[in-house]
């Protein structure tokens, strides 16, 4: 059984994106491991909080919530401030993540890399998926942690951009409604939505963890991002979530269709 750390940016990002992939890890015997770069300052704040009750509390508890329907094993934060959306002033807060040094962060995570002896990180693709500021430095980040802790495996995730492309079309030729979501225009740093399908190592099957997916991103119920996902009728949801995808430096070329922890 290998021990597989997950390194996401804010809370509820692991509900997106990797919800999938780590209920299959946690549901074959693997050791799964969340680590959250930022605290989510920045997030929605819903109308209930509670007198006294921080956005930030209410972000890891539903953090907490969503990890414990995955059933991640552990949650680590790395505690820097949510540096916003690109061109927000919150990219310069002195505590922000993207401010932050990569070195001094690459330590904070190679710290709980080294404590898990961990097999496997993954972090993000080079420019997060989506150009967001901290999406880009969990890829800086991880990539450095997991060499300073000698972690044996690094992948970085992504989205398959062909794939969503054919999809986005197919919908529209049904007569979908899909809003102004279009995956071939430029993200929030101007660079497209995730990677070519050439450029991608692993497509994993998360498809029997799909109401794992949908109540892991029902826990994050602040959260707009979130719960205009699971507002998606229930056919388009499972062909937008139904298969990871994950680039592994130093494989050869081409994508397999396959699940990474059987390598």
């Amino acid at each position: 059984m290998s021990t597989v750390v997950f390194v996401h940016a804010h809370p509820d990002d692991e509900a997106s994106q990797s919800a999938g992939s780590m209920a299959r890890a946690v549901s074959e015997g693997h050791r799964v491991v969340l680590v959250v770069a930022t605290n989510g300052d920045h997030g929605d704040a819903p109308d209930d909080l509670a007198e006294g009750e921080t956005v930030v509390q209410r972000r890891r508890s539903e953090a907490a919530a969503s990890n414990a329907v995955i059933g991640t094993h552990r949650v680590e934060y790395l505690g820097y401030a949510d540096s916003g959306m690109t061109g927000w002033a919150q990219n310069d807060h002195e505590e922000s993540f993207a401010r932050a040094d990569t070195e001094e962060a690459a330590q904070r995570l190679a710290a709980v890399l080294r404590e898990e002896d961990a097999d496997l990180v993954v972090g993000y693709d080079w420019h997060g998926g989506y150009g967001h500021p901290d999406h880009v430095k969990v890829h800086a980040v991880t990539k450095r942690a997991a060499e300073i802790a000698g972690t044996p495996r690094y992948l970085e995730g992504s989205m398959n951009r062909d794939a969503m492309i054919r999809s986005h079309q197919a919908a529209m030729a049904a007569g979908h409604d899909v809003g102004e979501w279009d995956p071939s225009q430029p993200m929030d740093d101007g660079n497209p939505l995730g990677s070519l399908e050439s450029e991608l190592h692993w497509a994993c099957d998360v498809s029997e963890f799909l109401e794992v997916k949908r109540s892991a991103l029902k826990a994050h119920a602040s959260q707009s991002d979130a719960q205009g996902m699971l507002a998606m009728p229930m056919e388009m949801f499972a062909v937008a979530f139904a298969w990871e995808h994950y680039i592994e430096p130093g494989r050869p070329d081409g994508m397999v269709v396959g699940w990474f922890l059987d390598a």
